[in-house]
């Protein structure tokens, strides 16, 4: 989204980040303070990329916490404008769902069987509430969320089809130079 390069560095940054975020926050009273989709969703559709920006918003957003006078005053946004800002959102967020699979391989076989049965599955909670009635509650916590479901099926599939069992076999371009290509199973 930000036209830049995620290295090591900067993936624990973003994770030290996360974790501090969320040590400090219920300190606050506050939830788990975690980098999620949506802002990804506010890049893309808005094309601010500063982190300066970012800093501004929390900062607003503390003096918010501090002055309930001035939260009041952001309560007065009508819900109709709230609901067209949230679809606008929430629909970059799912197109970027859709670019990312769309450079996901999924002419091979397997990747479209995980995401065609991760979807599937996690559209059971929705469409049929009562489907995992019969399960202990504990377990419910997991089974009646959409993303809870439809997220372990697709890791449960990728580890079963893409990390075990048979490996792939190697391409011409994985081959050391000068070395003949595996034997084909009969």
């Amino acid at each position: 989204i930000v036209d830049r390069p995620a290295d090591g560095r900067t993936l624990e940054g973003g994770l030290r980040a996360d974790a501090l975020g969320t040590a400090v926050s219920p300190v606050f009273n506050g939830f788990a303070a975690s980098a999620f989709a949506q802002n990804i969703g506010l890049v893309a559709m808005t094309g601010v990329r500063s982190r300066y920006v970012v800093a501004t918003g929390g900062g607003i957003l503390v003096l918010l916490g501090m002055f309930p006078v001035a939260a009041a005053v952001i309560s007065l946004v009508p819900l109709p404008v709230l609901g067209g800002a949230g679809i606008v959102l929430f629909g970059s967020v799912a197109a970027s769902g859709v670019q990312t699979l769309a450079r996901a391989d999924l002419d091979r076989g397997e990747n479209a069987l995980i995401v065609a049965t991760a979807l599937g599955v996690g559209l059971i909670p929705v469409a049929a509430p009562g489907f995992y009635h019969a399960f202990p509650a504990d377990v419910l916590v997991v089974l009646d969320s959409g993303i809870s479901t439809g997220c372990l099926v697709a890791v449960a599939l990728n580890l079963a089809f893409n990390h075990l069992g048979s490996p792939t076999p190697a391409t011409p371009s994985d081959q050391p130079a000068g070395s003949a290509p595996p034997p084909v199973p009969t």
